[in-house]
C-alpha cells in the first residue's frame, strides 16, 4: 500500500467520503482554521515547535531535524496509542498538515504502515485555503438568493431560523460569525471566529446546497462584527430578491428587550457598549441613553434607539445598497411570536418556489 495525494479541489468534493479528516498542525494553527470536521492530532504542538524552530535557528537544522524527529515520533504513538487501536482495517483518513509536508507525512506513512487507506491533502491546510478562498470568488453566484431585508428588531434572525425549520436553505451570516451585526451585536460567552474559519464555513453550507432551490439570507453590511463578509457574496446578496420585512415599533422593543436579555440584566455593560455611540450621537446623548440603562427604562432607550440611531442609518444603507428594496413585496410581522414566524416561513417558501440562480 502507498499514501493517496489527493488534490484540495478533489477533497473538497469529497470530504463525506472520509471516515476522518486529521490536523497534523498544532492546537493554535487548528484552533485558527481548519477542514470542516477535521480532529486535531498535533505531531508537534505549539511548545514543541517553537523549541525546535529555535534550535532550527540558534543551532542547526540538522540538530532542529533530530529533535523534530524524536518528538513528532513520540506524539504519533501516543496518537496511534488513544485513538486507533480500535479502528477496523477499512478506516479510511485524510491527513494533513501546513503544506503537506513532514508533519502530516510522517503521520500518514505510519498509518498507512498498519494497513488503513491513507489520503494525504496536497498542499496542505495552505492548499486548501487556497481553494476555499477562489470557490467563494465563483460559488454564489449559483444560487437564486431571496434577502429579507428590515429595520433593527424586525426578527430576521428569527425568521431565518423558522425557515430553516420548515425545510428552506438558509445561510445564517450573523449565525456563523457569533455576532448579530449591530454595535450591541457581541454573543454572551461566544467569540467571534477567525476570518479564515467563518470563510470556511461559507464555503461548506453554500456546498451543501442545491442550487436549484433558492437560498434564504439577511441583508449584512459588509462587516459582521471584526468579520468582513466575502466581496462576491455581499455583491450577490444584494443582486438577489428582496424581500421587505416589516414590525411595528412598540413590537421591536419588545422583541429586542427579551432578545438583547443579557444586556438587560448587566446595564453596567450596556453603558460600556453605548460609549461606541458618542462620535455619531453626541457626549450628551450617550450619556442620557446611559443614565435611561441604569434605571431601568429599557423600553423607552430602545424605542430611542431605533428611532434615533439604527432606523435612520439603516434606511440610507438599505436604499444605496439594495435597488429593488422600494418595490420589493412586503411581509408584515404582527410580532415575533413562534406561530408568526412558522406562519411567514410557510408564506415565502410558497412564494419562493424552484428558481434559476440570479
Amino acid at each position: 500500500m502507498a499514501v493517496r495525494r489527493i488534490s484540495p479541489a478533489d477533497a473538497m468534493a469529497r470530504l463525506d467520503e472520509f471516515d476522518a479528516l486529521i490536523d497534523a498542525r498544532s492546537e493554535s494553527e487548528y484552533a485558527e482554521d481548519r477542514l470542516p470536521g477535521a480532529v486535531n492530532w498535533p505531531s508537534l504542538n505549539d511548545e514543541e515547535r517553537h523549541a525546535v524552530g529555535t534550535e532550527y535557528k540558534q543551532v542547526s537544522p540538522f540538530a532542529a531535524r533530530k529533535r523534530g524527529a524524536a518528538l513528532v515520533a513520540r506524539n504519533i504513538a501516543r496518537h496511534i496509542e488513544t485513538h486507533a487501536q480500535n479502528l477496523p482495517r477499512e478506516w479510511k483518513p485524510l491527513v494533513y498538515c501546513w503544506r503537506g509536508g513532514q508533519r502530516s507525512g510522517s503521520l500518514a506513512l505510519v498509518l498507512d504502515q498498519i494497513g488503513f487507506t491513507v489520503h494525504s491533502l496536497e498542499g496542505g491546510y495552505v492548499g486548501f485555503r487556497r481553494a476555499v478562498v477562489a470557490t467563494l470568488e465563483t460559488q454564489p453566484q449559483g444560487f437564486a438568493w431571496r434577502v429579507l431585508c428590515g429595520r433593527t428588531g424586525s426578527a430576521k434572525s428569527r425568521l431565518l431560523q423558522a425557515l430553516r425549520a420548515e425545510g428552506a436553505q438558509v445561510l445564517d451570516l450573523e449565525a456563523l460569525a457569533c455576532h448579530r451585526g449591530s454595535v450591541l451585536g457581541p454573543l454572551p460567552d461566544q467569540p467571534q471566529p477567525s476570518q479564515k474559519a467563518f470563510e470556511t464555513q461559507i464555503w461548506r453550507a453554500l456546498h451543501q446546497m442545491d442550487p436549484a432551490r433558492p437560498v434564504f439570507a439577511e441583508c449584512e453590511s459588509r462587516t459582521i462584527g471584526r468579520l468582513r463578509v466575502p466581496e462576491r457574496l455581499l455583491e450577490c446578496l444584494r443582486a438577489g430578491t428582496c424581500v421587505r420585512v416589516e414590525m411595528p415599533l412598540d413590537a421591536r422593543v419588545d422583541f429586542l428587550i427579551q432578545d438583547y436579555d443579557h444586556l438587560v440584566q448587566d446595564a453596567e455593560s450596556l453603558c460600556r457598549t453605548l460609549l461606541s455611540l458618542r462620535e455619531l450621537r453626541g457626549a450628551d446623548t450617550v450619556a442620557r441613553w446611559q443614565a435611561m440603562a441604569r434605571g431601568g427604562e429599557f423600553a423607552a432607550l430602545v424605542h430611542e434607539l431605533l428611532s434615533q440611531h439604527y432606523d435612520p442609518g439603516y434606511m440610507k444603507s438599505i436604499q444605496r445598497n439594495f435597488a429593488g428594496f422600494d418595490s420589493a413585496p412586503v411581509l408584515d410581522l404582527a410580532d415575533a411570536g413562534p406561530l408568526t414566524l412558522a406562519q411567514s416561513a410557510r408564506t415565502l417558501i410558497a412564494l419562493s418556489p424552484q428558481a434559476s440562480p440570479a
